[in-house]
């Protein structure tokens, strides 16, 4: 089936919507603000060793410092022996090259590597490690051999580095290939020749903008066509592709309607939906999506859905498409880490085996690398799926002041009380004239209503009178007690 890439450019983000048999699959959003950084190449400080954990903090010249794991140390893994402790490998005050594996996400600082690679469109380049790898995707061994041996033919006698050749060059021509190598040859020049030159923290090279990425990396042969909203980045796109994917340039679309891209696609609705913790299923189930600190669960319901010939298999039909319904949303949420699903409980080994296997067929058009594991002794599934940057809702939607990402606020009769607690403990406290109150509108109504003759018993019991003022900008929980 078909494969449409929309892009939408505005002056302070782009916005680009995967679309495949008309429904939105994967949803990227760059703002000019804050850019995606993994790919990028600095020349950072160490500023601090921890051996407890075997991690170095560097600083990169970010808002935070970033974080370099013993693991992810490139001399680590050269010769078979164990691995050095970090604090022998590494010292405070050194300068080291790093490139970013993993978005700063929440508190977390972005994870960094010594390990450099450069993606082109073909191949990725490796110049610290002279090895020829083939993508896993491309299965057809003869197929793998003849690309290795291209590779092999086409590198340079004198090249002391190694290549990746990406599932994009199943079908490339030696000339695309040799060109590719060249690129990355000369980006690598380029880094080394400023790494010489810049003190650190600095920035050696910086990975393309998202526009450039979806030419480079998210097209395949199901591509059917790009189309960008926006005449200036048009001619850019085109530009790059003519010179570094010139097989893309066909693809290349310049939509000119009035209607705007993402509205005539349904593009804007999706996203709405995806920021929602409900997913409502054609069926009438629903599913309830939940993202926590350490994992994210997503509870699968029949809702309004009755079926029409027994239970098990009003469960089944639901499950079946809470799976298809899941994998799409993983994606469009760009959801990572630990993820649990609790599918509705089936007694039927065959039920259980046939949504396995539809789940993992519906998670093999994901790009992101995953583990689906089987129905546990409790009947979850569990699946993780790596997590290199922000999911969608943490990218768009920020904690919500009032309940602080709670999704729930106290009653206005739990604040009451919790006020007369207080008056009891201030009265007892400070020797004031009078107490004033000032609390939200629903909390004050309780006072003057249900609450009165309580209020009254207090202040009879405290010998001060008790003043209460409304405050209509004060979230439900806000209260102050002023003394007079």
């Amino acid at each position: 089936m078909p494969e449409d890439i929309l892009i939408n450019f505005t002056p302070q983000e782009t916005r680009v919507a995967v679309m495949y048999q008309g429904a939105v699959q994967e949803l990227h959003i760059e703002r000019n603000a804050s850019r995606g950084l993994v790919g990028n190449v600095y020349i950072g400080r160490v500023v601090r060793i921890l051996p407890g954990m075997q991690s170095a903090f560097i600083d990169v010249g970010l808002e935070r410092t970033a974080f370099l794991h013993v693991a992810d140390i490139w001399e680590a893994k050269q010769n078979g022996e164990p691995p050095k402790p970090i604090e022998r490998m590494v010292f405070e005050g050194q300068s080291i090259m790093v490139q970013v594996i993993k978005d700063p996400i929440g508190t977390k600082g972005a994870r960094l590597s010594t390990q450099i690679s450069v993606a082109g469109r073909m191949l990725v380049y490796l110049p610290q490690e002279k090895h020829i790898g083939i993508s896993q995707r491309i299965e057809n061994e003869a197929e793998r051999e003849a690309l290795r041996e291209k590779i092999t033919r086409l590198v340079p006698a004198d090249e002391p580095g190694g290549f990746i050749v990406r599932t994009m060059a199943e079908s490339a021509t030696e000339e695309e290939l040799a060109n590719d190598i060249e690129y990355l040859r000369k980006i690598w020049r380029d880094i080394k020749e400023h790494a010489k030159t810049m003190a650190p923290p600095s920035m050696l090279y910086q990975e393309l903008s998202l526009g450039l990425r979806v030419l480079r990396d998210f097209v395949n042969p199901e591509t059917d066509r790009i189309v960008i909203d926006s005449r200036e980045n048009f001619g850019k796109l085109s530009a790059f592709a003519t010179e570094f994917t010139p097989t893309v340039k066909p693809l290349l679309d310049h939509y000119i309607g009035e209607r705007p891209l993402f509205d005539l696609h349904g593009v804007e609705d999706e996203i709405q939906k995806a920021l929602a913790r409900r997913v409502d299923l054609k069926s009438g189930g629903y599913l309830i999506f939940d993202q926590t600190e350490a994992m994210t669960t997503i509870d699968v319901n029949t809702g309004g859905f009755v079926g029409v010939r027994n239970f098990d298999d009003t469960v089944f039909k639901t499950n079946l498409e809470a799976a298809q319904t899941i994998a799409r949303q993983l994606r469009l949420r760009n959801l990572g880490g630990i993820i649990i699903t609790d599918f509705i409980d089936m007694d039927s080994e065959e039920h259980k085996s046939a949504v396995l296997a539809e789940f993992n067929k519906a998670l093999a058009r994901d790009h992101t690398r995953l583990t689906v594991n089987g129905f546990t002794a409790l009947g979850l599934v569990e699946m993780t799926r790596k997590r290199t940057r922000e999911s969608l809702a943490h990218v768009l939607c920020e904690v919500c002041p009032t309940c602080q990402g709670r999704g729930e606020v106290k009653t206005a009769r739990t604040v009451c009380y919790e006020i007369l607690r207080e008056l009891l403990r201030e009265a007892r406290q400070f020797n004031a004239r009078e107490l004033r109150v000032l609390a939200s509108v629903p909390v004050i109504d309780i006072f003057l209503d249900e609450e009165s003759q309580g209020l009254a018993m207090l202040s009879e019991f405290i010998g001060k009178p008790i003043s209460l003022k409304a405050e209509p900008s004060y979230g439900q929980e806000q209260y102050d007690i002023v003394l007079l």
